[in-house]
């Protein structure tokens, strides 16, 4: 791996609610980022929502990163897959996250909001909501690949608080800030949230091997 990338490096996600948070923690790295229309890589939605569709979050965050570091010229890819695994339902909704509540005609806040309805009535009567939220981080340039893991604890509330975020942040309590992730400002989520832990140890790994 040859340290921090000198070209802006690619963040392979069409996701706008990723996008707002890697921005800013990315740059506060020095690290210069392009999202994917930026780079000139145009959606194929056919090809991009089959990439998902392994057993673990490190394949599909990998799977993701080579095709887009692919699409993108080979430039350097950043792409994560992140999801939500709940104790008392045995891990799930885990890698299904995104589309748990099969409503493939949605996107954006209404799909949020399908899946969250789905999270209340799953968990309806039931006393453990312990929780933690994955995130994978797949690194990808010319000289090779990196992975990052992190995890952020909590538990389900039995309903939504707070505006912010998106996912399942209005129903995460989390462990470490005691308010939801939609009710954490940016900056809070970010120190102790799954994508920042793991998108922070990729940005200090890139940091060290670029000395």
């Amino acid at each position: 791996m040859t340290g921090r990338p000198a070209a802006p490096l690619i963040l392979a996600t069409r996701s706008l609610g990723k996008l707002h948070e890697l921005g800013p923690m990315l740059a506060a790295y020095g690290i210069e980022t392009l999202t994917l229309d930026q780079a000139g890589v145009a959606e194929r939605p056919v090809d991009e929502e089959g990439l998902e569709h392994f057993p673990t979050f490190e394949e599909n965050a990998l799977a993701k990163a080579r095709y887009f570091f692919e699409r993108a010229g080979r430039r350097p890819t950043v792409a994560d897959d992140s999801g939500l695994e709940v104790l008392a339902l045995g891990g799930r909704p885990g890698v299904h996250t995104k589309r748990w509540s099969g409503r493939t005609d949605l996107s954006g806040r209404a799909l949020d909001a399908a899946n969250n309805a789905k999270m209340l009535r799953e968990l309806s009567g039931i006393a453990d909501r312990r929780a933690r939220y994955v995130c994978v981080a797949a690194y990808i340039d010319a000289s090779g690949e990196r992975v990052c893991r992190g995890e952020s604890t909590g538990r389900i509330l039995d309903a939504p608080r707070g505006t912010g975020g998106f996912g399942y942040d209005p129903l995460f309590l989390s462990d470490d800030l005691g308010v939801t992730f939609a009710e954490a400002t940016r900056e809070q989520k970010e120190q102790v949230s799954h994508r920042g832990r793991a998108f922070a140890h990729l940005a200090a790994r890139l940091s060290e091997n670029s000395k």
